[in-house]
């Protein structure tokens, strides 16, 4: 992840992700249309959709990075 508090850091690196995020789900798209029940491409859709999920969060953590902490 990030080790950065410099907004700008923060939204370039959202920006990769969601993009990844949207490829990914295009690629899970076609890989599910096109597939005839292959074990290989079952295991390849099960890591992609694992992989999206973990840029989910990715997605979500980067976000709040990009609130500004309010003082109480």
């Amino acid at each position: 992840m990030l080790d950065t508090s410099d907004p700008a850091e923060i939204a370039r690196r959202l920006a990769e992700v969601r993009l990844e995020h949207r490829d990914l789900d295009a690629a899970i798209e076609r890989l599910a249309v096109l597939r005839d029940h292959d074990a290989h491409d079952d295991l390849a859709l099960k890591r992609m959709k694992k992989r999206k999920l973990w840029l989910k969060d990715c997605i979500a953590r980067l976000e709040s990075a990009m609130i500004p902490d309010e003082p109480a």
